[in-house]
């Protein structure tokens, strides 16, 4: 496999594992210390990071059937940057509450859904 390909695997596993980890912290230790409507957002968060990290498992070993494709590269780099951006900034918002930090998750909902485009045509043109 080439690196690409390792690379969007690893960084996809330690991105579930950080979204388990990450889930069972809101589960358990902000539970009782955030408001209903925060919590809401941590486990919004949780669900996007997890799925989007499984996603980017997905384009790791894609990686192996189709070891050239520039399009599943930019899916890879696209789809972690739409969990550092979107689930990022609702970890973030949860947290301190600050409002703001809200408009940074469209950005990280675009890359999520240019992710799974590039991904889809990487597919088809292979």
């Amino acid at each position: 496999m080439l690196p690409t390909g390792k690379l969007y695997l690893a960084l996809g596993a330690a991105a579930c594992a950080l979204a388990v980890a990450f889930g069972a912290f809101g589960a358990h230790a902000l539970r009782a210390r955030l408001a209903p409507d925060m919590l809401a957002i941590y486990q919004t968060a949780v669900q996007y990071h997890f799925w989007h990290a499984l996603g980017l498992v997905a384009i790791g070993l894609a990686t192996a059937h189709l070891p050239e494709s520039p399009a599943l590269k930019w899916a890879g780099g696209l789809m972690l940057a739409g969990i550092v951006l979107f689930s990022g900034s609702l970890y973030a918002l949860a947290l301190t509450g600050v409002r703001a930090l809200g408009a940074i998750t469209p950005f990280g909902g675009a890359a999520f859904i240019a992710a799974w485009i590039a991904f889809s045509w990487a597919v088809w043109k292979g």
